[in-house]
């Protein structure tokens, strides 16, 4: 999927840029007066519930991995105000909403349960009971 009208997240997931919403606002931290007069930390805001770019199994995933950043409407909202220029917190706003998206999507291996081997069980028992005659030892020393 390397459509350039598109915000490429992994090999199979792109979001259309026509579903992604931009806003403009004022931000702190560096930059000094400029900082009061220009508008350049980024809001990001993406309607999970009606994308198209995903599947519903996938959109049920993100809607439980996600669910600490949506907001009423079901709008994943992603916030960059982190550098000065309107154009990077843009772009730090679409790598940081990819990579969340990435990594809520990822689905993690089902542990496969296993048992100690015998030599492994023995090892044990042949340790515990090498500490208990040390404390023995010990115990008899004091008396």
């Amino acid at each position: 999927m390397g459509d350039p009208a598109a915000l490429s997240v992994s090999p199979d997931v792109a979001i259309p840029r026509h579903e992604l919403q931009y806003r403009a606002t004022r931000a702190g931290g560096p930059g000094g007066q400029h900082v009061n007069t220009s508008s350049t930390r980024i809001e990001l805001l993406w309607d999970l519930a009606h994308s198209t770019a995903i599947t519903d199994e996938q959109r049920e995933r993100l809607r439980t991995k996600l669910s600490s950043r949506l907001d009423s409407e079901g709008m994943v909202r992603v916030v960059a105000s982190d550098r000065r220029s309107q154009q990077q917190n843009r772009a730090a706003a679409d790598a940081r909403l990819a990579a969340l998206v990435k990594q809520a999507l990822v689905i993690p291996k089902k542990r496969r349960a296993t048992k100690p081997s015998r030599a492994a069980k023995q090892k044990r028992l042949t340790e515990k009971k090498r500490h208990s005659e040390k404390k023995q030892q010990r115990r008899a020393g004091l008396d």
